[in-house]
């Protein structure tokens, strides 16, 4: 009798257990909502930042068993960067993928993410976005209204022109450039006696086009992806700076999620970088020599020419930083030299 009624305890035990976890599951599953995410950008369909919005995508879409949607909106259709960072601070539009040059507006400190010749290579640009410095930065911009999620590449930027090539730092010297609106990217192209000019990226072909400026620079991706060589003649491989991209959510929306909910777009962003990050620097060499193919005259610049250009664009490093937080650039010169020295 005592073993029947134990049985029949733990055959009531082992059912509240399995009810209680399929009650779990539900109120786990109830945690993703069905939701439609808008994602702006300023580049094409082709551009490998597009190939990693739809790999971001096709994560969310299966993390969230089909609840949660994103919807790409590229080429600029939901404003420029300025607009649709406004757009994410007032919770009018859910994701973006910006330049973090754009950022230095409103944590300043990101300015340093486009000092000249920074870094050497891309394995050190990853490890110092993703690794403490960046994350620092990226801490700065909930109050901002803004989340950030993860970097990707834009990659190393080179200048193009429709007067010369450019292979000294000197043949620089009165091109009207079109720039960001940033004052580290003013002030680089300052130094090198150039005319740096600020202009929203939906405007450049147009101003190429009518020589309302004569240069520009950018990531190959960027010049092939946007037909910049039917405009530009010479293309210069400087490599003056790299530029990532950032992508970031509106902390308005980001605040609506639920935990499960935030875990599925964090992961999705990060496993989303590896992959653009591949894309971006298979596409970068396809670019190059596709543009050659199209008649663009290209030049490297000779390596003495290159350490004459970073002599002469140090100051504008040095000005910078020493306007930044001292203890955040303890902080950022002792995490580069780690870097440095792997």
């Amino acid at each position: 009798m005592i073993r029947k009624t134990i049985g029949r305890q733990l055959t009531m035990l082992a059912f509240l257990a399995s009810t209680f976890g399929l009650a779990h599951s539900a109120l786990a599953a109830d945690d993703i909502q069905d939701r439609t995410i808008r994602w702006g950008h300023l580049q094409g369909k082709d551009h490998p930042l597009s190939a990693g919005v739809n790999k971001f995508a096709q994560l969310v879409d299966q993390k969230s068993g089909g609840k949660m949607t994103v919807r790409e909106f590229p080429n600029s259709m939901l404003g420029s960067e300025s607009q649709q960072q406004s757009a994410l601070q007032g919770g009018t539009q859910e994701m973006m993928s910006a330049s973090t040059t754009t950022l230095a507006g409103i944590v300043k400190e990101m300015g340093v993410l486009d000092f000249p010749f920074l870094f050497a290579n891309e394995a050190e640009a990853d490890a110092l976005l993703d690794g403490p410095i960046g994350k620092r930065l990226m801490d700065r911009l909930p109050e901002h209204g803004l989340v950030g999620l993860a970097y990707w590449e834009n990659g190393f930027r080179n200048v193009t022109n429709s007067k010369r090539p450019i292979n000294r730092p000197e043949d620089l010297d009165g091109l009207k450039i079109r720039v960001m609106q940033n004052p580290v990217y003013l002030e680089t192209f300052k130094a090198v006696n150039a005319n740096p000019i600020p202009m929203a990226f939906g405007e450049l072909f147009t101003a190429l086009e009518t020589k309302t400026v004569d240069a520009q620079e950018n990531p190959f991706s960027i010049i092939m992806a946007n037909k910049f060589n039917e405009v530009q003649k010479y293309l210069s491989v400087t490599r003056h700076t790299y530029n990532s991209f950032i992508v970031l959510m509106s902390k308005k929306f980001w605040d609506k999620l639920s935990p499960k909910e935030k875990q599925i777009i964090q992961e999705s962003a990060i496993e989303a970088r590896n992959y653009e990050r591949q894309v971006s620097r298979t596409d970068s060499g396809k670019a190059l020599a596709e543009l050659k193919a199209r008649g663009m005259q290209v030049n490297e610049l000779a390596p003495a020419e290159l350490t004459r250009m970073r002599a002469i664009l140090k100051p504008v490093s040095d000005k910078f930083a020493a306007s930044y937080d001292p203890a955040f650039m303890r902080d950022f010169n002792a995490e580069m030299e780690r870097i440095r020295r792997k």
